[in-house]
């Protein structure tokens, strides 16, 4: 337990000094892996998207509960192997740095590079959006990559180590590469994007409520969470963007464009609409939020785990009142 939490904190400490590794990067790697194996596998049809998934998903998971019975009774290793696979699966510093990025060009008003750049965040189409737009879809894609680069992966390895953070991340990486509605992979990317739903569940509202911990305003974010999260199309994006809209007090939502897609994200929070100076703000308070998520990991890592009785033993009879066994005669 002590040398999952140790290597949870390893990783998030590495990839706040180092960022994402410059070469060789492992989830680099496996979107090769899974755009060379899309070509065999492809078909216009749910069951084939479903394949394509469990095949790719499956193989990372096993990959890391291997890694983990190898590492299971040499701490010092277990702690390195964590560290490794955390550092590999989170983004949280590479997404500071953009927004960071996007905030210098903004500030110069320099709008054609910062609507080129925009793309290194999300795949919203940026060919007439003005500088107050181009900071509004900065503040939502930093709101929800925060959860999915950071929270997320940071959940799932406090909870099952070194298999959660590569599944997590199989997970996320297929569904930014087939979980889109286009024509393509409107049938074969369902899968992915639903899975992907599924796992973000729990860390989405997780990462909610912690930003609402580490802004100071709980109450004003739990509101807006409640009311707004609903009008957002994704069950995930919904609260995680309507709680940094609570906390920053601003509005965020609209209309954006996607390839051949338009959506409708309703309007989360009462404030004003983002600007170019929300683009910082919005970088510190997922900071903040990255090393909260960093220590709840932790204390999931260390929670009581039952161990399952060896074959040939007896569980302790338990005494009831009065001196009776609780095993059944």
């Amino acid at each position: 337990m002590g040398s999952r939490a140790a290597g949870l904190i390893l990783g998030f400490a590495a990839d706040r000094v180092l960022g994402d590794p410059r070469r060789f990067h492992p989830v680099a790697g496996f979107g090769q892996a899974a755009a060379k194996l899309e070509r065999p596998l492809y078909a216009d049809s749910r069951a084939a998207g479903t394949a394509y998934v469990a095949v790719l998903v499956g193989s990372t998971v096993a990959v890391g509960a291997v890694a983990e019975r190898l590492t299971r009774n040499r701490p010092i290793a277990n702690t390195l192997v964590t560290a490794a696979a955390t550092w590999s699966v989170l983004g949280g510093r590479s997404l500071e740095r953009e927004a960071d990025v996007m905030g210098r060009l903004l500030e110069d008003k320099d709008v054609p590079a910062a609507r080129t750049r925009l793309s290194h965040l999300c795949s919203r189409d940026a060919t007439d959006l003005d500088a107050d737009e181009l900071a509004r879809a900065t503040v939502e894609s930093v709101a929800e990559n925060t959860s999915d680069a950071t929270v997320a992966p940071l959940v799932w390895g406090g909870l099952l180590g070194v298999p959660g953070l590569l599944g997590y991340r199989a997970a996320n990486t297929l569904d930014a590469m087939v979980g889109y509605k286009s024509a393509r992979y409107r049938n074969f990317g369902w899968a992915a994007a639903r899975f992907d739903d599924l796992v973000n569940l729990v860390p989405a509202r997780v990462c909610a409520a912690l930003t609402g911990v580490t802004s100071g305003r709980p109450a004003q974010v739990w509101r807006v969470w409640q009311r707004d999260a609903k009008k957002h199309p994704s069950p995930n994006a919904g609260p995680v963007e309507a709680a940094f809209a609570g906390a920053l007090d601003l509005r965020l939502g609209g209309t954006n464009t996607y390839d051949d897609e338009v959506e409708d994200r309703g309007t989360l929070g009462d404030g004003l609409a983002p600007t170019v100076t929300d683009v910082r703000r919005t970088a510190v308070l997922a900071r903040r939020v990255s090393y909260a998520a960093a220590a709840t990991a932790a204390i999931l890592a260390l929670r009581p785990r039952r161990r399952a009785a060896r074959p040939g033993t007896r569980a302790p009879r338990t005494r009831l009142p009065g001196g009776s066994s609780g095993e059944s005669r």
